[in-house]
This record gives C-alpha cells, sequence and structure tokens, in this order.
C-alpha cells in the first residue's frame, strides 16, 4: 500500500506527496508535529495538517526571507527571529560575520527537539554560539523590547493557532518599539492566490503599514506552499529595499545561495496587477 500526505490548501484544493514513513508524530501543548521521509522531497515537516518545510525546498523561503534585509543594511548585528523553531532562517543568518547575536523565540520546544533529531541539516545552526533560544510566545516577548534590534524576522505559521497573535496590530506596534531608529521587519506574508489566505495578507500588510514609513511587498515561488506564489512583507524605519540595496557589499561576502542573488532581489519587488490591487 503506498503512503501519501494530502494536505488540504483550500476547501477545493489538495496537494499530496508520495511518503516513504512517518519517522516522527507528537502533540506538543500548542498543535500536532509529524515528519515523513519522501522519495520527491526528503524529510517534510507538518504542523497541525500544514507543510511547514521540505528538505527540497527549503532553502527558496529561508533564503529570501533572510537576505533580503542583509544586502539592504550590511550592518546588522543584533536579530530578534520569532518563530523559525526548524532553526532554517538561523541558518541563514549565521553566514554573516557582521552579525553578533540572534534572539530566537520559539513558542513550541517539541518543534525544536523534533528538527534537532530528524532534520539536522536545516536545524544544526540552532546550537551556534550567536544563538539564544528563548520557548516563550512572540507575542509576549517582544512586548518587553524597545530599540533594541537591528532586523526583526516573524517566520510563523498561518493566522491560526500558536501564529494568530504573530498577525495583529499589537504585535506590528510592539515590533516597531523594538527596532532601533534604523530597523527593519521581515515577515511570512501569505500567498496572494488563494482567497483564504489573500484575505490575511491584505490584513497584515494594512496593519503594518499603521506603523512602518516604509513598506514593501516581495514574492518568492515555493513548490510545496499552497499556490507556489508567496509574499513577504519588508518594513522599515529608514532602509528602502529597492533604493538602498548595496548589491556590490553582499556580492562581496562571497556567501552560496541557490536561489536568492541581488538581480532576483530587485526582481522580486516587482509585483504583478493582480497582487497590487489585492494590496490596495
Amino acid at each position: 500500500m503506498e503512503l501519501w500526505y494530502t494536505e488540504e490548501q483550500t476547501n477545493n484544493v489538495r496537494f499530496s506527496i508520495r511518503c516513504d514513513k512517518q519517522i516522527y508524530a507528537a502533540e506538543s501543548d500548542y498543535q500536532r508535529i509529524e515528519i515523513f521521509s519522501t522519495p520527491e522531497f526528503g524529510k517534510i515537516l507538518i504542523l497541525d495538517d500544514r507543510i511547514m518545510l521540505t528538505e527540497k525546498d527549503e532553502f527558496i523561503y529561508h533564503e529570501m526571507i533572510t537576505h533580503i534585509p542583509l544586502s539592504v543594511n550590511p550592518n546588522i548585528k543584533n536579530v530578534l527571529v520569532i518563530g523559525a523553531g526548524d532553526g532554517g532562517v538561523t541558518a541563514e543568518l549565521t553566514k554573516y560575520d557582521n552579525i553578533e547575536h540572534i534572539d530566537l523565540v520559539e513558542i513550541d520546544k517539541m518543534v525544536v527537539d523534533a528538527c534537532l533529531e530528524y532534520l539536522p541539516d536545516v536545524s544544526g545552526k540552532l546550537l551556534d554560539k550567536k544563538v539564544t533560544i528563548h520557548i516563550d510566545d512572540g507575542l509576549r516577548y517582544v512586548r518587553s523590547c524597545e530599540n533594541q534590534y537591528d532586523l526583526i524576522i516573524v517566520d510563523s505559521t498561518d493566522p491560526v493557532g500558536p501564529g494568530e497573535g504573530l498577525f495583529t496590530k499589537e504585535f506590528y506596534g510592539n515590533c516597531y518599539k523594538a527596532l532601533n531608529e534604523s530597523g527593519i521587519l521581515v515577515n511570512q506574508h501569505e500567498s496572494p492566490y488563494y482567497s483564504v489566505y489573500a484575505r490575511a495578507m491584505r490584513l497584515a500588510h494594512k496593519k503594518i503599514a499603521d506603523f512602518f514609513p516604509i513598506v514593501r511587498v516581495y514574492q518568492a515561488h515555493i513548490p510545496t506552499y499552497p499556490s507556489g506564489h508567496w509574499l513577504f512583507g519588508f518594513a522599515s524605519k529608514k532602509f528602502d529595499p529597492i533604493k538602498d540595496l548595496d548589491a556590490d557589499a553582499w556580492n562581496k561576502r562571497g556567501l552560496k545561495t541557490r536561489y536568492y542573488n541581488t538581480e532576483l532581489h530587485k526582481g522580486s519587488f516587482a509585483l504583478p496587477n493582480y497582487v497590487l490591487e489585492a494590496l490596495g
């Protein structure tokens, strides 16, 4: 008998991946955590019946949520990451010598532990000396921060369950307060394609724009995410992600990436008309 994992992406759309076996399953205080091995996508991490990452395409998401802000401000030193218990964002951040400290706030310790054990190629840098892991609610954690970070990356799940609070006006206002005068906020911004995700995208964009003077949206193609068309939000007190791109400085670093480059950086902010219309 063949084993397939099927994600119901909308009431009318399902996405299926053939699996070799389930290698981990547990129920935490917050969500159901599963890891499968698959012949096409390697190991896949699933939280509450939603694909969070696959070994085959995780590099796209993690490079685009990380390298965009760091090519705009090459002098980032202190970073706050909210969510990202799988360690993928941390793996990209630790490539930068100028980053001195990374605070990672993950609400579910079982996600961190499962990824360290079963997804070591993605999660290994969670143990880097620059990284401090806080098992806490990101909404609560950021309330106590002020003028502290150069960059905040919000690698949240969808706006339901444990990720719901990370899409609120209170949260974005506290992120603004936690950033210094040149601070940048980057967040996963959902998909514009299916209406249920597009609604969350529009609401998040409007709430962020209430606080930040510079607000942009950019895109990437991530095959295993709903529709494959995924957006990220870029908000800053000072830096424009296109005008202030320091391509020469970033390219001189010689970082090895599989998706991101500085030409793609500029192009990723050129959005289709239907997305521009949805953003208003």
